[in-house]
């Protein structure tokens, strides 16, 4: 069984980053944390013991969301879980045994620093990443 532990961060897709940014910081006290190439689009900012995501819509990793966010585009790429301690075959086990498709685990950089997590969908399509804690 899984049991949720946090949310590890959310990913919010933007075609204001640096309204965004100073938002986050400036208003709400994140700071940055990490950022990485213009191409893949991606700025990531301490929240507490989580992650906010803001993703360039026109980079690689906003592309993927569609167009910019609007009444009928999203703006919430994902958010990630941390779920308890469990093993891979484990985790894809019981969500197989629930009708959830199970993407592959990859190394991801996340709230904890790198680790192993996997997507999936709610039945709303929304995407939702799982993390064991490390």
């Amino acid at each position: 069984m899984l049991e949720v532990l946090a949310i590890d961060h959310i990913v919010l897709r933007t075609t204001k980053l640096k309204d965004m940014i100073d938002f986050y910081t400036r208003v709400l006290g994140c700071s940055i944390e990490r950022e990485t190439t213009p191409e893949t689009g991606l700025t990531q900012l301490r929240a507490g013991s989580a992650l906010i995501d803001l993703v360039v819509v026109n980079s690689r990793l906003g592309a993927v969301g569609g167009g910019a966010p609007s009444k009928t585009e999203r703006n919430v790429d994902h958010f990630c879980l941390q779920i308890k301690s469990l093993s891979e075959p484990d985790i894809i086990n019981h969500l197989q045994l629930n009708g959830v498709a199970v993407g592959e685990f990859a190394s991801r950089y996340g709230a904890q620093g790198e680790g192993n997590s996997v997507y999936i969908q709610d039945p709303e399509g929304n995407g939702v990443e799982l993390r064991c804690r490390v």
